[in-house]
């Protein structure tokens, strides 16, 4: 092909751009998209591009109030975009579109291409059939067509990767409307599962998160309850494999078999993010929780018993319909008693299509702002404490890239303990790349972040950075106009970054 062929090649090729709100599943899911979109020819546009690309993808999230007013103004800031360019795609799946099918066709018309969360592997197929037809399409599924991780991927990280083991949700919790989107729980085989790490492990990942809506459930589609304690022993088989996590589970399904096989199986990260979602028990029976706060307290001091340095962390939602000063106090009760390493706090918003939607007791907006402050307080207060324990400890790290805004200008590196902390460290002499382990010495604790301010104890280099290695080096190669992009997630942040875990609704 001469040079001039080539330049022809890469200026006829079709940029994408996913945008991704919500949960860990849907940060999946986008990955699935990507993979999907560049099998089928497109190349991820440039960071930056700003709803420049050629096909632009929304993957929402129905959880919060105002989540139709987020996508509409979105959409609305591109429809002069499109008018200037009209060989111009935009595609809205995920849960929202699920929700709202053909509303959005008819709210934002120059949308081209409206799937749901059991369809995405449809997106390429769809977006040609708009193309050829010059009309909208509308593809909803009601039922899972294929589990996400049977799709193509584009991983946003080369070291670390998510790996679906069920979707759906058999909860009714009167805030969320997940189960209605999601559909009832569905399991993936523990063989196809394992094959997948196992092939993961072998592209050079070495850490996983298994992901499900309510993870620790995995089982019940297939008539075993200790199937997820099974599942993690058999994590702990797959050699190179460093590093097990997941998220979210279920109090009511965490059971004795999983904090033993946590305990036992050392891949395991000693890090469980669990929501409680309030302490008050007349609160929990309003939203449908099937445990109260003694029985959640009970599993934390079991974790504890068994793994006396697990980071425990939670979501809590501050200010539910009927809550009282007294119910607010019991939150704040079980907050002091469980020391959470982190509390994802969330005030209550309406989920529109909820049974706590229209609920009475709504409570006013500056008694929850009130309340939210004087959570996120107690809480700051113990996350320093909690991280000021670490002061003096050796920990292994596993660099990470991009969860460090400050490491340009304070000339360090951040990484992941096993806990799931993030540490700041001094960046050592030798080379050192996302992927690898650094050992050190914590010297510092924050709120939210730890320091190792001497030089590195060790520096180990691994297959996981050999991957990263791998990967940067073959997209720094790639022609103009065709570059993916520096990946923007990497390693998963701490389980619930994205809005709280499982859609902060587990």
């Amino acid at each position: 092909m001469s040079s001039s062929d080539r330049s022809r090649a890469v200026d006829l090729t079709r940029t994408y751009e996913v945008r991704t709100y919500g949960c860990q599943m849907n940060v999946h899911d986008s990955e699935r998209l990507s993979g999907l979109l560049e099998g089928a020819g497109y190349v991820r546009a440039p960071e930056g591009s700003d709803g420049d690309a050629d096909v632009v993808v929304f993957n929402t999230c129905a959880v919060r109030e105002n989540a139709d007013n987020r996508l509409y103004g979105n959409l609305g800031r591109l429809a002069p975009m499109k008018t200037k360019r009209p060989g111009m795609q935009i595609a809205v799946g995920g849960c929202l579109a699920q929700k709202d099918r053909d509303t959005i066709v008819k709210r934002a018309p120059w949308v081209d291409v409206v799937f749901g969360t059991h369809n995405i592997g449809k997106l390429p197929v769809l977006l040609e059939r708009a193309r050829v037809q010059e009309e909208a399409q509308v593809e909803i599924a009601e039922s899972l067509e294929a589990f996400p991780s049977t799709l193509p991927t584009r991983r946003e990280s080369a070291y670390a990767a998510w790996v679906s083991i069920s979707v759906g949700c058999n909860n009714t919790c009167t805030f969320c409307i997940v189960p209605a989107l999601r559909g009832k729980e569905k399991d993936r085989r523990t063989g196809d599962i394992l094959a997948e790490i196992e092939a993961l492990v072998g592209e050079g990942v070495s850490e996983i998160t298994l992901l499900g809506q309510n993870v620790n459930a995995y089982g019940s589609d297939i008539g075993d309850r200790e199937a997820f304690s099974k599942l993690l022993r058999a994590c702990g088989k797959i050699d190179g494999l460093e590093r097990v996590r997941f998220t979210s589970p279920h109090p009511r399904d965490f059971t004795d078999d999983v904090i033993a096989a946590m305990a036992e199986t050392p891949n395991v990260m000693p890090q469980l993010h669990m929501p409680m979602q309030s302490g008050s028990d007349t609160v929990l029976k309003a939203m449908r929780r099937s445990y109260r706060q003694e029985r959640f307290l009970g599993i934390i001091d079991k974790v504890r018993a068994s793994i006396p340095h697990a980071a425990i962390t939670t979501d809590i939602i501050v200010g539910f319909p009927g809550e009282t000063e007294e119910d607010f106090e019991q939150t704040l009760h079980a907050v002091r008693e469980a020391r959470f390493a982190q509390a994802f706090t969330f005030q209550y918003s309406k989920r529109p299509g909820t049974p706590a939607a229209t609920m009475e007791g709504q409570i006013p907006k500056e008694v929850v702002q009130e309340r939210y402050m004087r959570l996120s307080a107690l809480q700051e207060e113990i996350s320093w404490d909690e991280n000021k324990k670490q002061v003096g400890r050796t920990l292994e790290l596993m660099v990470a890239e991009g969860e460090g805004r400050k490491d340009g200008a304070t000339h360090r590196l951040s990484g992941r303990a096993p806990d799931n902390r993030l540490v700041h460290f001094t960046k050592p002499d030798t080379e050192v790349r996302p992927g690898d382990v650094v050992t050190v010495e914590i010297t510092y604790a924050a709120p939210h972040h730890l320091l190792a301010e001497g030089a590195p104890l060790d520096v180990r280099r691994t297959r996981a950075g050999d991957a990263w290695e791998k990967r940067n080096t073959a997209e720094a190669a790639k022609p103009a106009g065709v570059m993916l992009g520096l990946p923007q997630i990497g390693v998963p942040e701490p389980l619930p970054a994205v809005t709280g875990s499982g859609c902060g609704l587990d």
